[in-house]
């Protein structure tokens, strides 16, 4: 027996939480009866469906690395079609959704799945998996300047976790910075960028726990090898009972 959520997400309905969400807009049900959030259920006894339609395990899952360019939702979008989104950028017939996001000023890695639990466990905070990233910021912060962003801001009344920020090149009067985050609040790097004085002119996500952006080109995308998704498992415990 397991939660309905997780049955949901190992199904490919996205992850956990809009898994939830299915349920609490009534659209679950099990053995005929609307599901109720926290319930659980045995795939292989009960009847699951979603919207009336019966679910099935998928014994395969795809993921997926893309090297998202600027000007695209990282997300599904609004169904209107004005923007291009991430989901349109990889032509396969598995249904994706994105491990995370980047707002649409920002470029880089990002990860598709239809492995619903591994998402959960890319994107909750508890897991604190590492992001990295290569920021072009205004001017040349002083080393007092990267200790703040080091030791955390206040950002929203609470301080933000440790960070890892170094300097890799100058150039221009503006400053290539690395930063290794352990976790995700909203548009964080660009926040605190300005914050301390330094405005974001250039944000590049080139790694996700084990998983590295490489040398896809902007707009490429490429499968994730075995070993690829072995490491991203072991990055989150995936598998092991919670």
């Amino acid at each position: 027996m397991e939660r309905i959520q997780k049955i949901l997400a190992r199904a490919g309905f996205g992850s956990r939480r809009s898994c939830e969400d299915l349920i609490r807009q009534g659209r679950v049900s099990v053995n005929g009866q609307v599901a109720q959030l926290g319930q659980k259920a045995d795939i292989e006894r009960d009847r699951i469906t979603v919207d009336g339609e019966e679910i099935r395990l998928k014994k395969r899952h795809t993921y997926v690395a893309l090297h998202k360019p600027r000007g695209v939702l990282s997300d599904e979008g609004d169904g209107s079609g004005r923007r291009p989104t991430v989901l349109d950028m990889v032509p396969l017939e598995s249904h994706l959704f994105p491990v995370g996001r980047l707002d649409l000023r920002s470029e880089g890695l990002i990860l598709l799945t239809d492995d619903g639990d591994l998402t959960y466990r890319l994107t909750h905070p508890k897991f604190e998996h590492e992001k990295e990233y290569h920021v072009w910021v205004e001017g040349e912060p002083a080393e007092t300047t990267l200790e703040k962003w080091q030791n955390g801001v206040f950002l929203d009344g609470s301080r933000t976790a440790p960070a890892e920020v170094s300097v890799l090149r100058r150039e221009k009067r503006r400053t290539w910075l690395r930063v290794v985050l352990h976790e995700g609040r909203k548009r964080q790097i660009r926040r605190v960028g300005a914050m301390l004085g330094h405005p974001v002119h250039r944000l590049i996500r080139v790694r996700i726990g084990p998983l590295r952006l490489g040398d896809l080109e902007v707009g490429e995308w490429r499968k994730l090898t075995p070993e690829e998704v072995q490491a991203l498992r072991a990055s989150v415990g995936k598998g092991s009972r919670e």
